[in-house]
């Protein structure tokens, strides 16, 4: 057998022809040349495709430890494996939580800039499913240990480390919050020898509430500019008594003690709209005018608005008229005049959206008045509903150009609602802006339910005005009323002088709208008087006069330029403290807190809790009852 085998070798010998030294190196040079030009790349050392130092430390032990096959040898070069891990994990975590450290690394292993960029991007962190107790501290080598204790916590960290398990703050990078909100400071404690009248707009937007609500829903107090007491206040249905007759409203007065001040009152003035008849409304014409640009690409904004004007087409009827115009980086009609009938047809332009783009509002408001104008016609309502978060960051973005514009155009009959969506860069300064110079309503939709209570309860006060340019104003008698303050309404005073003028442009009342103002006074030798006398002022004298005060109120009946006056005397502790009152004072009490509370005095979140408990009565939407829940919510995040 061993001659056999010698005998095949000498065979094989003989037949291999001797090594050509120099063909070996032309043929190595060759097949060098034929490598780098398939890879692409230059001679040299080639990137892995491996990031980080860690990586392409793993990456070679393991091409190490597969070249290697004795048992010894593999145990020994896991264990160096082993000790290089963890001497290179904490810098590798050190590097990830501090970016300046990496200079530092860089000194020691220049061949990382093959790699690794000098300036990296935000790391996006990716959340693990493991508990945060799979963190573990370096292994330790022992006897009872062994390499099997050390490996599970190599294992462990570097899972940590690829995974990218890191404090949430060193993660994803927040959008910043360009949000604006139009507000002024409180209105300020009057003198009444000084200043008797108080003259204002009425307003019944809600805005306001649903993003005091929003906040506090994510778990934050809402910033101070952005709670509008009266818009609070407005958000709530009352049952205030309805007008007798032909007059299109009527007020109610109550007088009653303050709750947060023994030594005030308050004035509360509900004003009830008369009910909407059934059937009894013009056709209706809608142009809805839809910002489809890129920040509108959260769900909380165009797929919620979308939502929510399939809710809005369900209240339309068959001789109502709808079309659509979208604006991002220029703006356009999407669906012509079309009857409200044909939902399908409405329906698949709605569904044809996607946000992209910047926000040309200028163009889009152009473009949407252009098709309400061709809409219109005799005895019908037009109106146009713009549908944003406000953010108008192209063309006519002036807060002024924009109130001038849309006070042209709701002149020649087209009104202007407008819809708010999402947080974040929400512009409250110009929907505020176009909403009170189009004659409109402005809202904030941050929920379904919302947008049933906006565009479905609410529809038919806040699409048809009973009442126009409706103005307010209160004279206070000295002899009787020291002080006095109006709660809210900072954005919507007047000069004594515009309340007579029919010139100026003023709030307008919905059928069915219900309309709430309340004063703070301070009867003549309270001792709550906040101001000193003057020295050299002019002592009064009582009048006489039982009256606390003269309320006044001007409104111009729908296409009428003339306005009407109703007028009565404010007598104290007039009228009864009703639940719809004493809620009111509630909501009033509340938003006054989430400004700060100047004139509180010791009032809490907990009496507003209480009070509103006590006149919660029927609340069949459950309106009420989550406004104790915000009260609640209000009261431990501001502890």
């Amino acid at each position: 057998m061993t001659d056999d085998l010698e005998d095949f070798k000498t065979l094989m010998d003989a037949a291999t022809p001797a090594p050509d030294a120099e063909r070996r190196a032309a043929n190595l040079e060759q097949a060098q040349k034929n490598f780098a030009r398939a890879q692409g790349s230059p001679a040299g050392m080639r990137p892995t495709v491996k990031r980080g130092l860690l990586a392409r430390m793993t990456e070679g032990a393991k091409s190490m430890l597969n070249a290697l096959s004795h048992r010894g040898a593999l145990t020994a070069t896991t264990a160096i494996a082993a000790v290089a891990l963890i001497m290179i994990v904490p810098q590798a975590r050190d590097i990830a939580i501090n970016p300046q450290s990496r200079s530092e690394s860089r000194v020691a292993a220049p061949e990382a800039d093959l790699a690794e960029p000098l300036v990296e991007a935000p790391m996006i962190v990716e959340e693990s499913a493991a508990p945060a107790q799979s963190k573990v501290a370096a292994p330790q080598f022992g006897i009872s240990g062994g390499m099997a204790e050390s490996s599970a916590g190599l294992r462990a960290m570097s899972d940590e480390v690829a995974v990218g398990r890191v404090r949430p703050e060193i993660g994803v990078v927040p959008e910043p919050d360009t949000e604006a909100f139009a507000n002024a400071e409180n209105n300020p404690l009057k003198v009444t020898s000084e200043e008797p009248v108080s003259t204002f707009s009425i307003d019944v937007d809600t805005a306001s509430y649903a993003i005091v609500r929003s906040s506090l829903m994510r778990g934050q107090l809402p910033p101070k500019e952005a709670v509008r007491v009266e818009e609070m206040v407005n958000y709530f249905p009352y049952s205030y008594p309805a007008p007798e007759g032909d007059a299109p409203f009527r007020p109610t007065i109550t007088v009653t003690p303050t709750p947060w001040n023994d030594g005030t009152q308050l004035v509360h003035i509900g004003v009830q709209g008369a009910l909407p008849q059934i059937g009894d409304r013009p056709p209706l014409n809608l142009v809805f005018l839809i910002d489809t640009s890129g920040s509108m690409q959260d769900e909380n904004k165009l797929p919620l608005l979308k939502q929510s004007f399939r809710l809005l087409l369900s209240e339309l009827r068959p001789e109502d008229q709808v079309s659509i115009v979208t604006y991002a980086g220029s703006a356009g009609q999407v669906l012509e005049p079309t009857a409200a009938s044909e939902r399908e047809k409405i329906f698949s332009a709605l569904d044809q959206f996607a946000a992209g783009g910047s926000t040309a509002g200028q163009a889009g408001l152009q473009q949407a008045y252009q098709v309400a104008e061709s809409m219109a016609a005799d005895g019908e309502i037009t109106r146009v509903i713009l549908a944003t978060d406000g953010d108008f960051n192209v063309g006519l973005s002036d807060p002024d150009a924009l109130k001038d514009y849309i006070s042209r155009k709701r002149d020649s009959g087209t009104f202007l609602s407008v819809l708010g969506f999402g947080r974040g860069n929400l512009d409250d300064a110009t929907m505020q802006a176009l909403a009170q110079n189009g004659n409109g309503q402005a809202a904030y939709i941050d929920t379904l339910s919302e947008a049933r209570k906006v565009l479905v309860d609410q529809l038919t006060g806040a699409l048809f005005p009973i009442a126009n340019d409706v103005k307010i104003q209160v004279e206070f008698n000295p002899s009787q009323i020291a002080e006095y303050r109006l709660i809210g309404y900072e954005t919507r005073a007047l000069r004594r002088e515009d309340f007579a003028n029919d010139k100026v442009d003023a709030g307008d009342i919905g059928a069915g709208h219900t309309v709430t103002a309340i004063y703070e006074v301070t009867p003549v030798g309270s001792d709550a008087i906040r101001n000193d006398p003057l020295r050299y002022g002019t002592q009064k004298v009582g009048d006489g006069s039982d009256e606390i005060g003269f309320f006044k109120l001007r409104y111009k009946t729908p296409g009428s330029d003339k306005s009407q006056l109703i007028e009565q005397p404010i007598f104290s502790a007039q009228g009864v403290a009703s639940d719809d009152v004493r809620f009111a004072y509630a909501i009033a009490g509340f938003g006054q807190l989430l400004r700060g509370g100047a004139y509180l005095n010791d009032w809490t979140y907990e009496d507003a809790i209480a009070l509103a408990n006590a006149a919660r009565s029927e609340d069949p939407f459950g309106y009420r009852a989550e406004a104790v829940t915000l009260m609640r919510l209000a009261e431990t995040l501001s502890r």
